[in-house]
């Protein structure tokens, strides 16, 4: 029996577009708990009923519509090759962490001090999962320990640093959570 996945329609494709555009346009004028579906559904030219059809709720379409910032999140943190630069972070990462701006607002209403709150939950699934493959193939020791770590502490960081809590540019914030990767990586 073959395990392949029936390709996605791609008039639902579009339409999930639509609706996580239009939400990221209402964000931008107001906060998520201020948007309502009407607002979506408006925005993106859909009737309420395809809203449901493909989403529970405000929040589930927020979190889709953020997804990209945790794939982003993984991809900055692991564009390196070679031996890494303890100190200075690499160009993705801090990049990362500057394209944050335009809807910081949404992230932070997903992303709860330290890390928490449904956005958190995603990128503790996806950035633990390719930290811990990562280090199985490469042998290293205590492989779930150091994935666990590594995740919670990025989180936490880029949580904290959209909340207020971590004060310093884009560019400080990146280099000084590398600077604990690194030592996170280098413990085991």
């Amino acid at each position: 029996m073959s395990d392949t996945t029936a390709p996605e329609d791609p008039r639902a494709a579009r339409t999930r577009q639509r609706l996580r555009q239009a939400l990221l346009d209402e964000c931008t004028e107001r906060p998520l708990s201020q948007v309502s579906v009407a607002a979506v559904v408006r925005r993106a030219g859909v009737g309420r009923a395809t809203f449901y059809l493909h989403y529970e709720g405000l929040e589930a379409l927020a979190v889709d519509a953020c997804a990209d910032v945790v794939r982003e999140a993984v991809e900055a943190l692991h564009a390196w090759r070679g031996r890494p630069d303890p100190v200075h972070a690499p160009p993705a990462l801090v990049e990362f962490f500057h394209a944050l701006a335009p809807h910081a607002g949404l992230y932070r209403e997903l992303l709860a001090p330290g890390g928490g709150g449904p956005l958190g939950r995603m990128l503790h699934h996806d950035l633990r999962a390719y930290s811990l493959r990562e280090r199985q193939l490469v042998g290293a020791p205590d492989a779930p320990l150091v994935a666990s770590a590594v995740t919670a502490t990025f989180a936490g960081v880029l949580a904290d640093w959209l909340h207020g809590l971590i004060e310093a540019p884009a560019e400080e914030v990146a280099d000084q959570v590398w600077q604990l990767l690194v030592a996170l990586h280098r413990s085991r």
